[in-house]
C-alpha cells in the first residue's frame, strides 16, 4: 500500500485515503496482491537502476579526469615552450618546463676534445634569465659566482644530448644518411634499409639525397628513375615535416642532390635549379621551419646554437649541392660554399680525410667551414648496361664500425687529428649496421664528448611516443562533459 501511494502527492492526505480505500474495497485479493508485486519489482528496479547510474556516473568522472590529465601531460611534454622574456628587454618563445633554476648566477665551461680533436671555452652570459642557448662543445664545467641571480640548468635534450643545446650548429657532429630516400628492399641500389621516419627516430640529424626532374616533378631516383623511383621530393619532405612537428626539439638538415644540374634550357641557362625545389617545400609544409642565416658563405662562428635555432623556431638548414641561386631562394645555401667534403662516393677502404670537392680551396679557408666525411663504400657494378657503384653491403660491420681499419671511428679521429676538429656530418650507408647495431651513433657521441646511451636501431625513439586516446574516448569525455552541463 505504501508504495503504491509512493507515486501519489505526498503532500495530499484525502489522495492517500482515496487509494487506500480503493485498494480495500474496490478491488479484490488477487488484484490487490498482483499491484503490490507490481509495486514491489518497479521499487526494486528503480534501486538498481539508480546504483548503476551512480556507479556508471563515478566510472565515468573517473575516466574524464584520467583522461583529461593524460592530455595534459602529452600537451605540456610535446607543446612548444611559451614566451620568455630576458634582461635586455628581448622576448623568444620560452624553454620548456624541463629547464629549471640553477644556484649559480654565472657558469664558465672549458672543454678538451679527445686525442688532438681541439679545445674550446665559453662563458655564459649572465644577462639572459633562461636559456638554452650560448656555449660550445664542453666536457668538464666549473661554476663559479653566487646564488643573488638564479640562471636555467637545461635538461631538455636537442637533438638528443641536452649538451648540444648550448653549442653552435657548426661544433656538433651527426650522422647523415646517404641517400636517404633510397629504403627499398632487395634493391641494390637502396642505400638505407628503413625509410626516413625510422631514420629519424634513430637518431639521423641529416638527410641527403638524389633529385631527378621529370615531367616538371622532383622525384628522389638513384642515378635512373627507371632502376629506383621511391617517389616525389614533396612526399618525402611532407612526411619529415610530420616528424618535426612531433619533435620540437630537434635540429635537422637537408642536403639536396640536384643531379640534372646539367641540363639547360633553350636560353643556356640551368633547367634545374634551387628555384625548382621550392614549390615541394613549401607544399610539404617544410618552409616554416627553415633557417635562413645572415650570409651565403658562413663561418665557424657565424652558425647559431641549437637552442637558438629551437627559440627561433627554425629548426632545418637546407643546403644544395649545385645550381644554388641564393638571390631568388636564400635560405637554401650552396653546399660548396659552406661546407666541404672527403673524396666522393670511396671504393678506397682506407678513406682519405682530403678535400676531395669543391676544388680550389685553401687548407685556411677549409678549417673555417663545415665539412663532411664520406664513408659509404662502394664496388662497381653494371645494371641494365648503365655502370654504376653500389654500396658494399658486405663489409658494412667494420665500415660502420668504432674501430679497425677502415672504419668510421678510424676516419673521424684521423680527421680530428689532421683537422684539429672532427667532421660535422657523417655520410653513411645502412647506418643501422654495426657491431652492435647503431656503432656509428657511437662515433659521433665520442667525437662530441658524450655518451652515447640509446638503443639502436628500428625502433620508435621515446621522444615521439604520445598520448593518443581513442576516438571512442573521445567522444565519451564530450558526453559525459555535456551531462554535467546539463
Amino acid at each position: 500500500m505504501s508504495d503504491l501511494a509512493a507515486f501519489r502527492d505526498r503532500g495530499s492526505k484525502h489522495l492517500r485515503e482515496l487509494a487506500e480505500q480503493h485498494l480495500q474495497h474496490d478491488l479484490n485479493q488477487s488484484d490487490r496482491d498482483t499491484l503490490k508485486s507490481a509495486a514491489g519489482k518497479v521499487s526494486s528496479y528503480a534501486s538498481i537502476g539508480s546504483l548503476l547510474g551512480v556507479g556508471l556516473g563515478v566510472y565515468c568522472a573517473f575516466r574524464l579526469r584520467s583522461m583529461r590529465l593524460a592530455y595534459f601531460n602529452a600537451f605540456r611534454a610535446m607543446e612548444r615552450p611559451v614566451e620568455v622574456r630576458f634582461a635586455d628587454g628581448r622576448t623568444r618563445v620560452s624553454i620548456p618546463s624541463t629547464i629549471t633554476p640553477s644556484t649559480y648566477a654565472s657558469t664558465t665551461s672549458s672543454a678538451t676534445l679527445s686525442g688532438t680533436t681541439g679545445s674550446s671555452n665559453s662563458t655564459a652570459r649572465t644577462t639572459e634569465l633562461s636559456q638554452i642557448t650560448g656555449g660550445t662543445r664542453t666536457s668538464n664545467a666549473t661554476a663559479t659566482g653566487t646564488t643573488s641571480t638564479a640562471r636555467p640548468t637545461n635538461t631538455q635534450p636537442c637533438n638528443n644530448f641536452a649538451e648540444f643545446c648550448s653549442r653552435k650548429y657548426s661544433n656538433i657532429t651527426e650522422v647523415c644518411a646517404h641517400n636517404s630516400p633510397f629504403a627499398r628492399q632487395r634493391n641494390v641500389q637502396s642505400n638505407q634499409q628503413y625509410g626516413v621516419t625510422q631514420q629519424l627516430n634513430d637518431g639521423i640529424r641529416i638527410l641527403q639525397g638524389q633529385a631527378h626532374y621529370v615531367n616538371d616533378t622532383l622525384y628522389y631516383c638513384h642515378t635512373s628513375c627507371d632502376l629506383i623511383n621511391t617517389g616525389t621530393v614533396e612526399s618525402y619532405l611532407a612526411e619529415v615535416v610530420a616528424w618535426l612537428q612531433k619533435n620540437p626539439f630537434e635540429v635537422l638538415t637537408i642536403i639536396f642532390g640536384n643531379f640534372d644540374y646539367q641540363k639547360q634550357g633553350t636560353d643556356g641557362k640551368p633547367l634545374v635549379t634551387s628555384q625548382n625545389f621550392v614549390d615541394p617545400i613549401e607544399k610539404s609544409g617544410l618552409k616554416q621551419y627553415i633557417y635562413q642565416p645572415p650570409a651565403t658563405a658562413m663561418g665557424l662562428d657565424d652558425w647559431p646554437t641549437l637552442g637558438e635555432l629551437i627559440l627561433g623556431g627554425k629548426r632545418v638548414i637546407t643546403f644544395i649541392d649545385y645550381n644554388f641561386d641564393t638571390d631568388a631562394v636564400p635560405w637554401m645555401l650552396w653546399e660548396f660554399y659552406n661546407v666541404w667534403e672527403t673524396p666522393f662516393s670511396p671504393t678506397d677502404a682506407t678513406f682519405p680525410c682530403t678535400i676531395g670537392r669543391p676544388d680550389g680551396i685553401a687548407d685556411d679557408q677549409a678549417r673555417n667551414m663545415l665539412y663532411m666525411a664520406n664513408h659509404n663504400l662502394n664496388v662497381a657494378a653494371s645494371i641494365a648496361g648503365i655502370d654504376l657503384l653500389i654500396p658494399n653491403t658486405a663489409a658494412l660491420q667494420l665500415t660502420n664500425g668504432v674501430e679497425g681499419n677502415g672504419s668510421l671511428g678510424q676516419m673521424s679521429n684521423t680527421c680530428a687529428q689532421q683537422w684539429g676538429r672532427p667532421p660535422n656530418f657523417l655520410l653513411v650507408d645502412y647506418y643501422n649496421y654495426g657491431v652492435p647495431n647503431g656503432t656509428v651513433f657511437e662515433v659521433a657521441a665520442r667525437a662530441n664528448n658524450v655518451t652515447y646511451d640509446r638503443k639502436c636501431c628500428g625502433t620508435a625513439s621515446q621522444g615521439t611516443i604520445s598520448v593518443k586516446p581513442t576516438t571512442t574516448w573521445f567522444a565519451l569525455a564530450i558526453a559525459v562533459g555535456a551531462a554535467i552541463v546539463i
